[in-house]
């Protein structure tokens, strides 16, 4: 496998996923192997490997990404009280193409 999770299982529909909310752009679904209570990963659709590698052309879609994770975090607050909201990069970064963490709650591991 690359190191790229969100393109060679997720979108490819080789690993199932709980959808949350899904535009024809954007897809937030529940980590399939959460690190919180309640941890949400939304993703663009096309490859983009960060958010330090977005281009100009990618200004709609970065719209669109945020709107969604803008709303899955208002769920997660709604429900909670609190959420975060994180975005990794470099080493921390495990799988290459842009993703936010919606979480909340303490680690499980």
């Amino acid at each position: 496998m690359s190191e790229d999770f969100y393109c060679d299982e997720v979108l490819s529909g080789r690993t199932s996923v709980q959808k949350v909310i899904e535009t024809g752009n954007v897809l937030a679904y529940h980590h399939t192997r959460p690190y919180y209570p309640v941890h949400i990963v939304t993703i663009p659709k096309k490859h983009i490997p960060s958010l330090l590698t977005l281009e100009q052309s990618d200004n709609e879609l970065l719209i669109e990404l945020m709107d969604v994770v803008k709303k899955v975090a208002a769920q997660v607050n709604s429900e909670y009280g609190a959420c975060r909201v994180l975005t990794n990069f470099g080493e921390y970064q495990d799988s290459k193409h842009l993703h936010f963490h919606i979480f909340h709650g303490e680690p499980l591991r």
